[in-house]
């Protein structure tokens, strides 16, 4: 071979080979996670599905790459995250809320999706049937909406005096018009009145409380919403300073100085939809993956909270929760 021509094959195989690299680096599965909320304050979440990704053998930088779509609370920038997820094209989408899933269910047929919601996937055309989903998504779904009335009760047994109890609730919420009907019947039958307060943003929160103060509301209750989650810190803050005993729908509420908090366990939620993208990954259909229910819930009691509101809280109670914040 002549010197030229070795020279040539030899330069050949110098870009030859970083390419052959960038292919294989190609080759790592990679997840999109798409989420209608900032990112701060979600990091554990993230982690037990990590968690969840590890037990079926996947560890993120080692043989899975995540990558994140967040919308920071604006829903109609979820199409075009789940859109770029499509194109990419990702292996999974791991769809946080019902907004996101919504938006990439809308944005593909074809890629699985796994998702994580509060709401009723069957419902919202996600799924075919909880046993056999049918189609390219399949997930966690698990009741907040329905449980509004429990953390009525919940409330009632601690303020039994209290005739008066608000309720915040973001009427673009899909869940809202259930857990609103859910929150009545159950007042209708302890004799409690409710004075419903709709915010859509941290200023409509502020102006909520306002109108609580003044409407002389003895507690309050929160729907779960996405807004509400991401200004948990807010509302927290709101219920010190204006002294209104309040329950909410996560125990990331409690953990923040909340007083009381009643629904299922959310790590636990990402936990699983980690297991069901690994599973995935490893070949199994969405399709054939039923709906993982979870079925139990976690009531945390904050005392340091309870204390600082000059309340008692009952024997009976305490002795229901899973854990107290002392």
């Amino acid at each position: 071979m002549r010197r030229r021509e070795f020279i040539t094959v030899l330069g050949s195989a110098g870009v030859a080979w970083p390419l052959a690299a960038h292919a294989q680096q190609r080759a790592m599965p990679v997840v999109g996670f798409l989420r209608d909320s900032p990112a701060e304050g979600f990091g554990h979440f993230v982690a037990a599905l990590r968690k969840g990704l590890s037990e079926t053998g996947f560890v993120e930088g080692q043989n899975i790459a995540i990558e994140f779509g967040w919308s920071d609370g604006y829903t109609d920038r979820l199409p075009a995250l789940a859109e770029n997820f499509v194109r990419r094209p990702v292996s999974v989408i791991v769809a946080s809320a019902i907004g996101a899933a919504l938006a990439a269910k809308a944005a593909t047929s074809t890629l699985p999706i796994v998702f994580a919601i509060a709401n009723d996937p069957v419902a919202f055309g996600l799924v075919g049937s909880l046993i056999r989903p049918g189609g390219n998504a399949t997930g966690v779904s698990y009741l907040t909406s329905e449980l509004g009335g429990k953390r009525l009760g919940l409330l009632h047994e601690l303020l039994p005096s209290v005739s008066l109890v608000a309720v915040l609730v973001n009427p673009n919420n899909p869940n809202a018009e259930l857990f609103l009907q859910d929150v009545q019947t159950a007042a209708a039958t302890v004799s409690v009145r409710t004075l419903v307060v709709k915010a859509t943003s941290e200023s409509e929160i502020d102006s909520a409380f306002a109108a609580f103060r003044q409407q002389l509301a003895g507690a309050l209750l929160v729907a779960n919403d996405p807004v509400f989650n991401t200004q948990r810190r807010q509302i927290v803050g709101l219920e010190a300073s204006h002294a209104l005993p309040a329950i909410y729908t996560t125990r990331e509420f409690a953990d923040a100085g909340g007083l009381i908090s009643y629904g299922t366990n959310l790590p636990e939620v990402y936990r699983w939809a980690g297991i069901y993208t690994g599973q995935v990954l490893k070949g199994a259909k969405p399709a054939d993956l039923p709906i993982h229910l979870p079925t139990t819930f976690e009531l945390v009691i904050n005392l340091k909270t309870a204390k600082a509101l000059s309340l008692d809280v009952p024997l009976t109670l305490l002795a229901l929760a899973d854990e107290v914040i002392e």
